[in-house]
């Protein structure tokens, strides 16, 4: 049984225990963490701190979309981070070429986003729903080709363009470019609003269609929705391919908004942590948001400890033991609301036996 228990005291006990985690590990290393915690959270009124924190959440976002879409089907995608670069260096490729008019050019390397990562996804889907192979293993071995796959294609002797010692793809036009929004002394990127949609579109997809009904019954138990007429086989194929589809869309912000060109340097690791998004965020799109902010956070006012001469990686260990007890969180949390609902039920059992053994007496 779900109630506000499961959904909001895990990720609040992870977060406390976190923070007093690494409070034990600022006073062991001779550091103030009021402090810390302090100019960490100063750090964010600082410049383009505010904005750069959103904007980098907009991409945890769609990285935690992505993976909590293939844990509704009890998939664990681990493979978010190849579909996402090899969507990224196709698109980046594909969109640099086009030249098209300012609106259509924008929506056709959306389309081309999409599109690479549902077939970088379809590869380890065919693989699982036709010869069992573990999804796990499958994306993991995808992950590590991809980075050949980049290097291969922004080579010079391919699509790569020399900008003095730096080698990417061809620049997107204008016409394909996210206009951002001028804030302060940082830039929003458009995409924030296109990301909302997708969150608003991933909930009505998951509770308000019969689609979403039998994906989620199908991660429930495969063999009881197989009973209810639903196919497992087919499920687990859209379900990655849905997945993948979102993972083709998470460079898109810093692509079409910021860089305007993808290489061997592009920043990595998105995939990865939209796994912590997710379960942070208990697959639900609020939950998602909130993590993809808190990780951005983190990550963005890191550099500011360096100015009371405290190690950034401090960030870091957060971070990991929020992963890590969050899980354990909501395991505690779950068997705490079920041992309630089992004593409420035995009351109301004993509650009956009682008014029927009176009713027998009389």
């Amino acid at each position: 049984m779900s109630s506000w228990r499961t959904r909001l005291l895990p990720p609040l006990l992870a977060i406390v225990f976190a923070v007093i985690l690494t409070a034990i590990a600022l006073i062991i290393s001779g550091a103030n963490p009021l402090e810390a915690y302090g100019t960490m959270i100063g750090q964010l009124f600082k410049g383009s701190t505010a904005i750069d924190t959103i904007n980098l959440a907009t991409v945890y976002y769609l990285s935690g979309l992505a993976v909590a879409i293939g844990f509704q089907m009890n998939l664990f995608n681990i493979g978010v981070e190849g579909q996402y670069r090899f969507a990224a260096i196709v698109t980046a490729i594909i969109g640099g070429a086009l030249k098209l008019p300012p609106v259509i050019h924008v929506l056709a390397i959306l389309v081309v986003a999409v599109a690479s990562g549902m077939l970088y996804a379809a590869i380890p889907a065919v693989l699982k729903v036709t010869r069992g192979v573990s999804e796990v293993i499958s994306t993991i071995m995808l992950n590590a080709i991809v980075g050949g796959i980049v290097a291969f294609l922004v080579n010079a002797d391919q699509f790569g363009v020399q900008t003095g010692n730096n080698i990417a793809t061809r620049e997107i036009a204008e016409t394909g470019r996210i206009p951002g929004i001028p804030i302060g002394s940082g830039e929003l990127f458009g995409f924030v609003f296109i990301a909302i949609l997708i969150g608003a579109a991933y909930w009505f997809m998951l509770n308000r269609t019969r689609f979403g009904f039998e994906l989620k019954a199908s991660g429930e138990s495969t063999t009881a929705a197989a009973a209810g007429g639903v196919n497992a086989k087919k499920m687990t194929l859209i379900a990655m391919l849905l997945s993948g589809g979102v993972a083709g869309l998470i460079a898109m912000p810093e692509l079409l908004g910021r860089d305007f060109t993808y290489g061997i340097t592009s920043t990595q690791m998105y995939g990865f942590t939209g796994i912590a998004v997710a379960l942070l965020g208990r697959n639900h799109p609020a939950g998602i948001a909130l993590g993809a902010l808190l990780w951005a956070f983190l990550d963005r006012s890191a550099v500011s400890l360096e100015q009371i001469n405290v190690s950034k990686e401090i960030a870091v260990i957060m971070q990991g033991v929020i992963v890590l007890s969050v899980v354990i969180a909501y395991e505690i949390v779950r068997r705490a609301d079920l041992a309630a609902e089992q004593r409420r039920v035995g009351r109301a059992l004993a509650g009956k036996g009682s008014s029927v053994s009176e009713g027998g007496a009389v």
